[in-house]
């Protein structure tokens, strides 16, 4: 089911997945303040859905995102005061966060430009495939700006080495250099991008969707806390699964060698 309540999104609902198609390609997807609102927007609504196991993020007609519209950013901030345009400019962390902290499995599909704020959404996805001759770059610095609100996404994604040469140069690289340096999960021909992310889709299907968002929780969890304050926590964790009725069916399924039954194919 395709949704038709969004200006800059294409959003379709196949359970056990979604797809959310960054829908400006006369600008090369580039986000402006509504596209920022609605992708926040959709992720919150995804968020309690138990049906949608992942989030296919990608963009449409070749580009996967050129970063933010400045010409619209900049029209959009007329008349405001510098606490106003502060707040406005932030919204794009609203997106990244609602993304960043889906229980879903979010699996960005990366192709023609990947840059600016699209390289942070890219850096918020759980798995990443781009097409080889994807375009990479942190341009800010070339036009007298800097990655401000996606610099902590960056860091963390790739390592502080590699992130102060491209955010420090603005340099462009594309999808097998993105692989090199921890971006992506895997580069592969433009032609072959579609099939790829099915097979990724298809092995989701085989994982249990409790489990899928108690890892995603799991992972956020032990990346903010020392391992000792969180030993409890994940302790805990594993029973709750273990005795749960997917954890029960999972089990079950392992040990008489046959395929698990979840409550959502």
């Amino acid at each position: 089911m395709t949704s038709p309540l969004y200006e800059t999104l294409i959003v379709t609902l196949a359970p056990p997945f979604a797809h959310i198609t960054l829908n400006r390609p006369h600008k090369r997807n580039a986000m402006n303040f509504a596209m920022m609102d609605e992708i926040a927007a959709v992720f919150a609504a995804l968020h309690p859905r138990d049906d949608i196991r992942a989030v296919v993020l990608q963009g449409a007609e070749g580009n996967f995102c050129a970063g933010g519209d400045l010409a619209d950013l900049a029209q959009a901030a007329q008349g405001m005061t510098r606490e106003q345009e502060d707040r406005q400019i932030s919204r794009l962390e609203a997106a990244l966060l609602a993304a960043n902290d889906a229980p879903q499995v979010v699996v960005a599909r990366l192709e023609g430009a990947v840059m600016g704020g699209g390289f942070g959404l890219a850096c918020i996805s759980d798995i990443a495939i781009a097409a080889d001759d994807a375009a990479f770059a942190l341009p800010e610095v070339r036009i007298g700006l800097a990655p401000s609100l996606i610099a902590p996404y960056i860091v963390q994604r790739m390592g502080l080495t590699q992130a102060r040469r491209l955010m420090l140069t603005g340099e462009r690289f594309n999808g097998q250099q993105a692989l090199a340096y921890g971006i992506v999960h895997e580069a592969v021909k433009s032609d072959a991008l579609d099939s790829r992310i099915q097979a990724i889709l298809d092995e989701l299907r085989q994982c249990a969707p409790g489990a899928i968002r108690a890892v995603k929780a799991l992972l956020h969890t032990v990346m903010a806390h020392p391992a000792a304050e969180t030993l409890a926590y994940r302790a805990s964790l594993i029973n709750d699964l273990r005795y749960s009725a997917e954890g029960q069916e999972g089990m079950a399924a392992f040990l008489a060698k046959r395929a698990p039954k979840w409550t959502a194919v």
